[in-house]
């Protein structure tokens, strides 16, 4: 996971709010090992309250990666519904927000290999758990941020399937 965030998230600049809690070592990685959808929220609730509990500066965001879990992409996306209803249900939806990353994640209207997909995807399934505030304020910090998603999907329409292949190649 720390390679893809180094070499995609980063290195493409897919983010660009992630370089800086990677570098300062504020980025918590959590594996779980929940094979079932219900022990899976639990620990996200629980990385939610960890998450309220310690400053940004010790840790500003959370990848709750599920390797064993909701390996099919439509699973996954059905889940995040839960999650959604779950973040409602605990009265967290103002100061978090959860993305999602997945190995066969595709944008809807797209077809599974088009390459803007690739913006999305991880080495596992993973939920990534942010900071309203900070969210907030990073996105006060760029100019035009709801034009990221476009900028990303240029980066990969240039980088094409090739490259990105190569980005995880070891040569």
């Amino acid at each position: 996971m720390q390679d893809w965030l180094q070499k995609a998230v980063i290195g493409l600049n897919l983010c660009p709010f992630a370089k800086p809690s990677f570098v300062q070592n504020q980025i918590r990685y959590v594996v779980s090992s929940a094979s079932e959808a219900e022990v899976l929220l639990q620990q996200l609730h629980d990385e939610l309250i960890q998450l309220q509990k310690t400053p940004p500066a010790q840790i500003e965001t959370t990848l709750l990666i599920h390797p064993l879990l909701f390996l099919d992409f439509l699973d996954f996306n059905d889940f995040l519904d839960l999650v959604e209803s779950a973040l409602a249900d605990w009265n967290l939806e103002e100061d978090f927000q959860v993305a999602s990353f997945h190995p066969q994640f595709q944008f809807a209207g797209t077809d599974s290999e088009d390459i803007e997909n690739f913006t999305n995807r991880a080495p596992f399934p993973t939920l990534h758990l942010l900071r309203q505030a900070s969210l907030t304020k990073a996105l006060d910090s760029v100019p035009n941020p709801d034009e990221i998603y476009l900028r990303n999907i240029e980066v990969m329409r240039q980088l094409g399937h090739s490259g990105w292949q190569k980005l995880f190649s070891n040569k």
